[in-house]
């Protein structure tokens, strides 16, 4: 994290940052929207981040609002953030899906889960336990579907509002919202009340932004708060805190909930994320300068968001916005619908795994986290970031293939083990994005990217959980397949761009020389 640099005056406080002074400046947008060069002698890059015109307040009010109570002078950031909120959701999502299972379960009559009535056999599938899984998988369709409807608007208007009020609010109210959220169901399962009020949890949640609006507050602080070079692995780090989480989330959640229920965990899901909220809001320092006067209830957040991709720019930035836009949706998707049916495939025959291999293998799905993080890092030394983020989507697509045949635990582990590469793809892409608009418009980018990540979960979700049950009597792998097939349409669009751009090189320097 960039130090930034107070300068102590009677004239309005400035504030500059040491590693943005040392890049080349990048251009900026012109009051109408179109971008404007910046002449190299001038750091006109730093006025819009902390310009005190965007700020009445006088020089020791803006001062306290960048400065938390026990963060001064210490080099606090938005990792441990994005560590705790990411440790909660992978806490809560594959318990919460095994209790949707369990009541749905116990509501039917149907014991595979509890007494052998699943087994690694080959004959025809028992109707009771279809009714159980394609119950649930409707369950979690209708639950995630509530939720992420919600969300799609709030973190659209959560976003571009950080750009006036700072990333700080951003991060604080949604992790109040998921931990109501929690709350809601430690009461569903206290009362046993109808598997349908989970539904209300997630609606709240969405409200004040569910987990896509922290994801897009600590994106924009690190674009804040990092350089040109280093963004791409500040991004890459930022992403290895969510498989390291999830990781540890998934060994003690399969455990736990195996020798205590549901409930215990439930109460830690809580805990975390009201510890989130605490430390956003006592040590994270502010990254933007707080307007007093801007408004959370503005059209103008939504407006932003539509001139970033409507104004053209340099080199066909609005095209490469689209394109790699559509890229990241298409690889978000696939890592959310997959993601999602991990635990249903696993929990059905000819699996049949219990909570701790349920554990083990979302630890594994999120370790691909960190060996993706220390194979960029490598693949940076002697290849581009376009040659990586397309290692990582063959990388990927191989893994889907192999669990989509998988019928024994070994297999499911290698195709888990295959995937090593598959979270390489998108940090280069969120990189690409962020290097693609000025410094002025991050915010709005990763408004935009909230946006298209809440849009891949309602995707994601509704077409991944509809097509599982649909396709149990053809192939049960059948949405693994789909998914690497889909996967197949980002590694042609960012290939296609990278030749578009080697070729308009060639020919400016021909025409040159």
């Amino acid at each position: 994290m960039p130090e930034f640099i107070v300068t102590p005056a009677d004239p309005p406080l400035q504030l500059i940052s040491i590693d943005s002074a040392m890049d080349a400046p990048e251009t900026r947008s012109s009051p109408g929207g179109g971008p404007a060069a910046s002449p190299a002698s001038e750091t006109p890059s730093l006025e819009v981040a902390f310009s005190p015109e965007r700020c009445s307040s006088p020089p020791q009010t803006l001062r306290s609002r960048r400065c938390p109570p026990f963060s001064c002078g210490l080099p606090f950031s938005v990792e441990p953030v994005l560590f705790l909120s990411m440790f909660s959701l992978a806490l809560q999502a594959p318990l919460c899906t095994q209790y949707v299972w369990d009541r749905i379960s116990a509501d039917l009559g149907y014991n595979g889960t509890r007494g052998g009535g699943c087994s690694n056999h080959t004959g025809p599938p028992d109707p009771l336990q279809k009714e159980v899984e394609t119950l649930t998988a409707h369950w979690s369709l209708y639950i995630n579907l509530g939720g992420f409807a919600v969300g799609l608007f709030s973190v659209t208007l959560l976003g571009p509002w950080s750009d006036r009020v700072g990333r700080r609010p951003v991060l604080i109210f949604p992790s109040l919202g998921m931990a109501l959220q929690a709350g809601v169901y430690l009461l569903v399962m206290y009362l046993r009340m109808p598997v349908a009020w989970f539904l209300l949890g997630h609606l709240l949640s969405g409200l004040t932004g569910d987990f896509s609006a922290v994801l897009a507050g600590c994106f924009a602080y690190v674009a804040d708060t990092s350089d040109r070079r280093s963004r791409t692995f500040r991004v890459a780090v930022l992403e290895a805190c969510l498989g390291v989480a999830g990781m540890l989330a998934s060994i003690v959640g399969g455990q736990w909930r195996r020798a205590q229920g549901y409930i215990n965990p439930f109460w830690l899901v809580l805990a975390t994320n009201l510890a989130t909220a605490l430390y956003a809001y006592f040590f994270v320092p502010e990254s933007v300068v707080p307007d007093k006067e801007a408004r959370l209830f503005s059209a103008e957040h939504y407006k932003a968001v539509y001139r970033l991709y409507r104004c053209p720019g340099e080199q066909g930035r609005r095209s490469k916005l689209w394109l790699y836009a559509v890229s990241l949706f298409v690889v978000v998707t696939v890592h959310f619908g997959a993601k999602d049916l991990y635990v249903l495939y696993e929990l059905s025959s000819p699996l049949c795994w219990g909570s701790a291999l349920i554990g083990y293998g979302s630890a594994a799905e999120h370790l691909t986290y960190l060996s993706s993080l220390a194979s960029l890092r490598a693949l940076q030394v002697c290849l581009e970031d376009t040659w990586v983020a397309i290692i990582g989507l063959a990388s990927n697509i191989a893994g889907l293939v192999v669990i989509s045949l998988a019928n024994t635990m070994a297999l499911m582990f290698t195709g888990y083990g295959v995937r090593f590469l598959a979270m390489a793809t998108t940090p280069v892409l969120r990189s690409k994005l962020s290097k693609l608009v000025d410094v002025s418009e991050q915010g709005a980018l990763f408004a935009s990217v909230a946006c298209v990540e809440s849009l891949c979960s309602l995707v994601s979700t509704g077409f991944f959980n509809s097509l599982y049950p649909a396709t149990l009597h053809i192939m049960k792998g059948l949405p693994f397949l789909v998914g690497a097939w889909l996967l197949l349409i980002p590694a042609a669009i960012i290939g296609a761009v990278r030749c578009r751009e080697v070729d308009r090189d060639y020919h400016l320097f021909s025409g040159g020389s």
